[in-house]
């Protein structure tokens, strides 16, 4: 991570509506010791493909810490990640006209809601499987 940091724009739904299509979020490396269940971390996935998710727990495999993540809109678990493909923790969202730190109240908030009820998940991918159907229309 260049200077400390790296920022990216996000790419699908998957972090709705915390983070939306093209919302550039800036992530810093992450420590394991530092990591909260609910922290949103960047990791290769095993095809290579740079995702971020939040994190639910870790346990050790064959000497190898390995992460559980899912996306907010998700219905499924992504395939635990072992610790050496994690890049780095969520640190702000630059909305349009203003940012959020990772630890302001709104995230901090909306992790706990979306973890603590798993069926929220279904009824933000159904309302996006809806908006996309209205899309082609």
């Amino acid at each position: 991570m260049k200077d400390g940091w790296l920022e990216l724009p996000s790419f699908g739904n998957s972090m709705f509506p915390l983070i939306k299509q093209g919302t550039i979020c800036r992530f810093t490396p992450h420590s394991p010791n530092n990591v909260k269940k609910g922290d949103i971390l960047l990791f290769y996935s095993l095809n290579g493909q740079l995702i971020a998710h939040r994190y639910y727990s870790s346990k050790i495999k064959n000497k190898t810490r390995e992460y559980n993540f899912k996306g907010d809109t998700n219905l499924g678990w992504d395939r635990p990640i072992e610790e050496s493909r994690v890049l780095g923790k969520l640190e702000v969202i630059y909305k349009r006209t203003f940012e959020i730190h990772s630890d302001n109240f709104i995230p901090v908030l909306w992790g706990g809601i979306i973890m603590a009820f798993p069926q929220v998940s279904g009824i933000l991918r159904r309302y996006l499987n809806h908006r996309i159907k209205l899309q082609f229309y």
